[in-house]
């Protein structure tokens, strides 16, 4: 569903990305770790348009996406729920929902069932449905990035991209979004999933890819690399 082709980019003359690629099968949830600085929040960046790749090629379900800019590729069917949620904080929860559905609302995507998927998402999450009048920004961090997942849903998307999901949250809240990326998967929506908590990620995921300096260093299934030594050592609090 999502390829990544020898990707590689900078900010100015900074290079992040050095030739790195990977593959996002469809209906599997793959997890990209790594340290601070690694360049894993550039990749989704790169992949959703914020970004422009110097070189190499993005696939979506078989389109190259590298060139286009952010807002025809969410048309495409990418939603992004971006690290430090990035909600809008003067509109009550339920019209960043309503937000999250804008390309179906306005025919430039299929359009379906937006008030079912706006009950879906309170299901899934039940205190914003507790919240929904209420402004986003007085929400709690958690609740911000609840509702931040919520709002990515509403494309209703071929591929949703997360970002450090339980960045700077409790360890029960960050319980409760791992709980959630479970229910999600179990509906087979493709995810890549981008996570510090690397043995959180690594419960959870299919498939991933441990990202050093800018280059896909180690990858293979996600029972693979909880058992490797090194990743073990670097990311999962163990080795000598």
């Amino acid at each position: 569903m999502l390829e990544l082709d020898n990707i590689s980019a900078s900010y100015g003359k900074v290079a992040v990305l050095q030739g790195i690629s990977l593959t996002v099968p469809e209906h599997q949830l793959v997890t990209l770790i790594g340290s601070n600085g690694a360049g894993k929040t550039t990749t989704l960046r790169a992949i959703s348009g914020m970004l422009r790749p110097q070189s190499g090629q993005i696939l979506l379900a078989g389109e190259d996406i590298s060139t286009l800019p952010s807002h025809l590729i969410a048309r495409r069917g990418l939603a992004h729920s971006p690290e430090g949620r990035r909600i809008f904080p003067n509109l009550s929860v339920k019209d960043n929902l309503i937000m999250g559905a804008f390309l179906r609302l306005t025919g430039k995507r299929s359009r379906g069932d937006v008030a079912g998927d706006i009950e879906r998402v309170f299901t899934l999450f039940p205190r914003l449905k507790e919240r929904h009048k209420q402004l986003a920004g007085t929400l709690s961090g958690g609740e911000q990035q609840m509702l931040a997942m919520g709002r990515a849903l509403m494309l209703n998307p071929r591929v949703l991209l997360l970002d450090e999901p339980s960045m700077g949250l409790a360890p029960k809240l960050v319980e409760e979004v791992f709980a959630t990326i479970h229910r999600l998967k179990a509906e087979k929506i493709t995810m890549l999933l981008v996570e510090q908590f690397a043995a959180a990620a690594l419960e959870v995921a299919d498939y991933g890819y441990v990202l050093e300096n800018g280059k896909i260093a180690l990858s293979g299934t996600a029972a693979k690399l909880r058992k490797d030594s090194a990743v073990q050592a670097a990311y999962l609090g163990g080795g000598s």
